[in-house]
């Protein structure tokens, strides 16, 4: 009778674990998010000669809890000018594509459960890297429609400026990882990983890996770069008009793609799961590295003002795509001869 079942749902084995990996790392994503935002309120009151949340459950562990409670029982309300599909559309758009990005991620090696290898990742395919900047650069149209929909000319104008710096900073990133894809002659991030064995990419790319960085911070809309959300110009930004729930599924979303992103430059720049003699297991020393560049992150909101739009345009265009090209270049020449 077991035989039987097992035969049954045989053709299917792939499609099962498939469906099972996609659910748990995406509970895992959202379960990552509350933890994330403790860790950085702790981080920078710590930086900042502050004690940080202390009150609610030991350590203010239980502050990401109850501010999640307030924010899922406040009340949405929506003007009568904005266009309501788009309204709520926008922030959904921000999570899915944050989200679904996390699933050509390979955070270790295969193991073997009841026999059976299992990848430790969602999907392995061998354009994963190109997957993960198409997805990843849908995201700006969930800020773009929030501002849109909103009928808030500020909201407006933080959507716009939302588009023009990520589109601005994704041709730093994608020049700067297409140097890691001349190395390895690959877009596979498993591939790339694997190329690491010996030494990561940082020690002979260390200009890719700083060009790569920067313009990830400046992808996630975070400190310094977080123009989209200038307070003391556009009075929030693209969510101005966004209260409850949906107010907090934008922050979910930026914080999903901190976590993306620190794998990302992780995989390409720090040898992925490779420990390089260090005793550890390889998905612990693979989150080992996220978490150190995750603390990077909140470590560079807790120390810079946030730049002048119009310099941080000025920064993007005249003096990080100009020096990624040139890196490219000498890259691509160094492979070559």
């Amino acid at each position: 009778m077991i035989d039987d079942v097992i035969d049954f749902f045989e053709p299917y084995t792939y499609l099962i674990i498939g469906s099972v990996k996609a659910f748990v790392i995406a509970g895992a994503l959202l379960g990552i998010v509350p933890a994330l935002v403790w860790l950085e309120r702790r981080l920078m009151g710590r930086f900042q000669v502050r004690l940080g949340p202390n009150r609610v459950g030991p350590f203010g562990l239980g502050q990401p809890i109850s501010d999640s409670i307030k924010l899922l029982f406040k009340e949405s309300i929506i003007q009568s000018s904005a266009d309501k599909f788009l309204f709520h559309l926008a922030p959904a758009i921000v999570v899915f594509t944050a989200i679904v990005t996390f699933a050509v991620i390979p955070f270790g090696e295969p193991v073997k459960v009841f026999g059976q290898e299992i990848g430790l990742w969602v999907a392995n395919v061998n354009i994963g890297l190109l997957f993960v900047f198409a997805i990843s650069g849908m995201g700006v149209y969930g800020m773009v429609l929030a501002g849109l929909s909103s009928n808030n000319k500020y909201s407006l104008m933080g959507g716009l400026r939302s588009s023009a710096q990520m589109i601005s900073y994704e041709l730093t990133l994608g020049l700067a990882a297409l140097s890691i894809v001349v190395l390895t002659g690959s877009l596979s991030l498993i591939d790339m990983v694997n190329s690491q064995d010996s030494y990561p990419n940082i020690l002979i790319q260390p200009l890719a890996f700083l060009l790569f960085f920067i313009a990830g911070i400046a992808e996630t809309n975070r400190a310094p770069f977080d123009l989209p959300e200038a307070e003391q110009e556009l009075v929030a930004g693209f969510h101005t008009e966004y209260t409850g729930m949906k107010f907090a599924m934008f922050f979910m979303g930026e914080y999903i793609n901190m976590v993306t992103m620190s794998a990302l430059v992780t995989l390409l720049f720090l040898g992925g799961w490779n420990s390089y003699g260090v005793p550890a297991w390889p998905i612990v020393a693979f989150s080992g590295k996220v978490l150190f560049l995750l603390c990077v992150f909140i470590w560079l909101r807790s120390t810079y003002p946030r730049i002048r739009y119009d310099r941080l345009m000025t920064f993007g265009w005249k003096v990080l795509v100009p020096i990624s090209l040139l890196n490219l270049l000498v890259t691509s020449v160094l492979v070559v001869l």
